[in-house]
């Protein structure tokens, strides 16, 4: 009997250890599998994270280089790199842009990019980063019949000779383009002054002006905009003898623009390709937007016209957005702080 125990207990210890050695074996196997998973898992992770933010760093780079109005930047330190030298103008400028900073508050400034839609381009960006909403006349009126209205309403076929900046496009195919420029600046406009959220919107506008093509729409847009509203104000003038607001006063007044059609042939096909905006399509820019532009130009410092308004009759309701220049052709956005 004893001799039949220890035999059963040998055999089962011996079992026993039989089984835990192939156990063994099967969880050494499972932890090196699961081992070489995990090594595995995070060097592929490691990968994905690397790649993902080698991709983020392409496409911020990539952003940032085509984005056509900067991030903001300190004013004085802007100041000090662009206006080095103990030259005059090196002087009054430095002196100009502390004044700013010590009367105005203003600390920092976005550069905007340097080409002929550049004052065009820092209005419409200011009035969208900031939310501003249609102007009251285009809420009234659908802005993407005006190309129809002013060509067969109006009998304006001369707008086939319309430019479009730097593709100076001409002929029957100018219509459907303009309607083109018009569809953009409206949903643009509408989607970016309805996003109430001030960071998605600031996103949404960096997007958008990065974006060459979609861009120049915009600013097309707003050039016909204007010759829409120039020749509104001609047509009221010959029926009223007697002008509308003073601006156009002023317009007509030149030689280069006594009438819509010679407006547009010298002045507005030439913007965004060889010329800007000059004062008085300022005052008109404003108009037209119902926004007080104010303008502090540099060039300018120590006289009446350092701080300018457009236009100068403005109401009380309209916003207000700013811009400085150092010489009246390229603008940039002044941010102030308290």
């Amino acid at each position: 009997g004893r001799h039949e125990v220890w035999s059963w207990k040998t055999a089962s210890k011996e079992s026993l250890c039989l089984m835990w050695q192939k156990v063994k074996v099967q969880l050494m196997l499972s932890m090196s599998f699961l081992t070489a998973v995990f090594w595995y898992c995070r060097r592929l992770y490691s990968f994905l994270a690397q790649l993902l933010k080698r991709w983020s760093n392409c496409l911020q780079r990539k952003l940032i280089r085509n984005l056509s109005v900067l991030p903001e930047v300190d004013l004085l330190g802007y100041s000090a790199r662009e206006w080095k030298g103990e030259t005059k103008q090196a002087k009054q400028m430095r002196e100009a842009y502390e004044e700013l900073f010590r009367s105005c508050h203003i600390k920092y400034l976005r550069q905007v990019k340097r080409d002929n839609y550049s004052v065009i381009r820092a209005v419409l960006f200011q009035i969208f980063s900031q939310g501003i909403p249609f102007p009251s006349w285009m809420k009234e009126r659908d802005i993407l019949k005006l190309p129809e209205k002013l060509l067969y309403s109006q009998g304006c076929n001369w707008i086939q000779q319309y430019s479009f900046g730097p593709e100076r496009y001409t002929g029957p195919n100018a219509f459907g383009k303009l309607r083109k420029c018009m569809e953009a600046l409206k949903t643009n406009w509408a989607e970016i002054s309805a996003t109430r959220d001030h960071e998605e919107r600031g996103n949404m506008c960096n997007t958008l002006f990065s974006d060459e093509s979609k861009e120049y729409k915009l600013y097309e847009a707003i050039k016909f905009i204007m010759l829409y509203e120039v020749v509104e104000a001609y047509e009221e003038i010959k029926g009223r003898e007697e002008p509308v607001h003073s601006l156009f006063s002023l317009l007509f007044a030149r030689d280069s623009s006594s009438d819509p059609l010679s407006f547009m042939m010298n002045h507005l096909n030439s913007i965004g390709d060889s010329i800007c905006l000059d004062q008085v399509e300022l005052f008109l820019l404003g108009y037209l937007l119902e926004v007080k532009i104010r303008v502090y130009r540099l060039h300018r410092f120590n006289t009446e016209e350092f701080q300018v308004n457009y236009p100068d009759e403005y109401r009380r309701e309209w916003n207000e957005i700013s811009l400085l220049t150092e010489d009246d052709r390229y603008y940039h956005i002044p941010l102030f702080r308290t």
